[in-house]
């Protein structure tokens, strides 16, 4: 979603004391994703944002795609972070897999290759525990940003696959790292990278919200208490 709607109620909670700013990801900056499109595009565009708002040193909140974003940030750019949160980051680097997580990502890339009208319901069912439903589709038709996404989804995948996470720097990341995971998530593949982060950084702190999944993610649906654990995160970055 747009980041204006992503996290609209999140900022509502975190209130005028935060100086927060929604950012929407590169890949969807045009009617296409940018030629070549890389995790340094969206590098970039963290940067950007930082230094047009003053940010010298800030914390960073990644969901999905934006996860992964925050995570090769981290990687680059760490110096830069007071703290990184990730809900349900869509990559964790192509290293250290379980075997659950492989046939995930062979799954991934057979949705990749599928037809637009097939690609997307595979895309969300394959993120989701055995059993959950998908969230139907909102009444009327859908929203003209919708457009984009099925580029966007395939360039992400695209360069996840191609990309290499530099772990050796994220295990030198000593600042907090708070992690989101839905429990209705598909636990093959969101639960095993939670368990995978707990190995990488140091100071880590795992929030399980039981009764979410990947596409009615905490900060849409439980804002408060997402606001709640942001700031408490945050102060202890900040302590």
């Amino acid at each position: 979603m747009p980041a204006d709607l992503a996290y609209g109620a999140l900022l509502e909670e975190l209130g005028e004391d935060v100086d927060a700013i929604a950012k929407d990801l590169e890949v969807y900056a045009g009617p296409e994703p940018p030629p070549g499109y890389t995790l340094e595009h969206e590098i970039d565009g963290v940067l950007r944002t930082a230094r047009d708002a003053g940010f010298d040193r800030f914390h960073l909140v990644g969901y999905s795609g934006g996860g992964a974003s925050s995570l090769a940030f981290a990687a680059s750019h760490g110096d830069r972070l007071l703290s990184l949160a990730l809900i349900e980051p869509a990559w964790m680097g192509n290293e250290g897999f379980s075997p659950e997580e492989e046939a995930v990502w062979r799954e991934f890339d057979r949705i990749a290759n599928l037809p637009t009208g097939e690609m997307m319901p595979a895309f969300v069912a394959i993120q989701l525990a055995p059993g959950v439903e998908p969230p139907p589709p909102p009444p009327g038709p859908p929203p003209a940003w919708m457009a984009t996404r099925p580029a966007g989804l395939q360039a992400f995948l695209k360069t996840f696959r191609s990309s290499r996470l530099d772990l050796e720097r994220l295990h030198s990341f000593m600042q907090p790292v708070y992690f989101a995971l839905g429990g209705r998530s598909n636990p093959d593949y969101y639960g095993q990278m939670g368990e995978r982060a707990r190995e990488i950084f140091s100071d880590f702190t795992l929030d399980v919200f039981t009764e979410r999944h990947h596409f009615d993610p905490p900060h849409r649906i439980e804002p408060e208490r997402t606001a709640r654990a942001l700031r408490a995160h945050w102060a202890r970055a900040d302590g």
